[in-house]
């Protein structure tokens, strides 16, 4: 097992600055995730660490030792690419052993590794098929088994699900997890599916524009995100939020910016007058009495356990999530209540957390 180190990496193309100073701290045999939108520049971090791409300045370690003017081949790390990258010629077999091959590994210690890592992810009967032969999901499979085989300081995985339909993605999620949890080896994982982050990771790293917004567990950047990029990134259907100035004057309220009063549980201290943005999450929000917030029903898309509902309140648009059974209409009136004790508070200008 293996720790990383990624401290102050930078990367440019020419003029223009692709990576702006990244420092992450990867523990041994910890399950990483870069998560970002596309072209935030993760996948371009997870090449440096591979040693596919150079670094323009920094420092990238792998277990103490600094990795930045090695070849790939001499980084102990193992790649797992969403295109799988199998030789169509070559049998699963083959191409599980062939890195091993090329390393002039004898044939009895192949065999018995290709066989292992086989037995691991279920590929035993597939040992004498070739790539034409195999589903999508069985690629996959084989893909991380040639990476298994040769028993990496690090594996790397870049967007591996992306190929794969709804249902077999998720398959495969539970199987990446379960294999990280019996190989308890380090992973850096790239997917632009927050999703998938939240699922399978230990710690994520969000990035945008090539810099990072937040570090932290799953449920720490769920439920503490440091500003409104991260905040709206993570969580599915997306947070939901609404300009308005606090009120401290008796209870604490927040004023719409198309007048409506937002009664809150809690709001920033010494923050009257304040212009803020409030974040609620579709499943904190909650049919109210007449000290809710007026809102109209848009649209209804019932998914079985859960109910998304559009609402429009103030002339903005709000996902709600309805868990229960309710009977709702198109154009139907409804009082929500959008100020519980789960909300969250950012500066307007600053689009930084605030804390109640």
């Amino acid at each position: 097992m293996s720790g990383l180190n990624i401290k102050n990496v930078k990367k440019s193309f020419g003029a223009v600055d692709i990576i702006h100073g990244v420092d992450v701290d990867i523990a041994n045999g910890e399950f990483v995730i870069l998560v970002g939108p596309s072209g935030c520049g993760k996948s371009t971090l997870l090449r440096m660490i591979a040693g596919l791409e150079e670094i323009s300045s920094g420092q990238i370690s792998i277990d103490g030792r600094v990795v930045n003017d090695l070849q790939p081949k001499d980084r102990n790390i193992a790649m797992v690419f969403q295109n799988y990258a199998l030789y169509p010629q070559m049998t699963v077999a083959q191409n599980m052993g062939f890195a091993l091959e090329l390393a002039g590994v004898k044939r009895p210690e192949i065999d018995k590794k290709v066989s292992e890592a086989a037995a691991v992810l279920g590929l035993e009967p597939l040992l004498a098929r070739k790539p034409a032969q195999l589903s999508g999901g069985q690629r996959q499979r084989v893909a991380m088994g040639r990476a298994i085989v040769r028993d990496p300081k690090v594996f790397l995985f870049d967007e591996p699900l992306s190929n794969l339909d709804a249902k077999l993605r998720v398959k495969m999620r539970a199987e990446i997890k379960a294999l990280h949890q019996r190989l308890k080896t380090t992973i850096v994982y790239v997917t632009h599916d927050q999703i998938e982050a939240m699922t399978m990771a230990d710690k994520i790293v969000v990035l945008q524009g090539g810099r990072v917004e937040q570090i932290g567990s799953p449920l720490e950047l769920y439920d503490r995100p440091r500003n409104i990029f991260v905040a709206g990134f993570l969580g599915s259907p997306s947070m939901n939020f609404l300009e308005g100035t606090l009120q401290n004057a008796g209870s604490p309220a927040l004023t719409l910016v198309g007048g409506a009063r937002v009664n809150l549980s809690s709001a920033p201290s010494a923050s009257a007058g304040r212009a803020v943005v409030l974040g609620i999450r579709p499943e904190d929000i909650a049919l109210a009495g007449e000290e809710g917030v007026d809102a109209v029903v848009k649209v209804i898309e019932p998914t079985g356990s859960e109910t998304h509902v559009a609402v429009e309140v103030e002339g903005k648009e709000l996902t709600w999530v309805v868990r229960e059974r309710v009977e709702l209409v198109p154009e139907q009136r409804v009082k929500l209540s959008l100020g519980t004790s789960k909300v969250h508070f950012f500066d307007q200008k600053t689009q930084q957390r605030l804390d109640a």
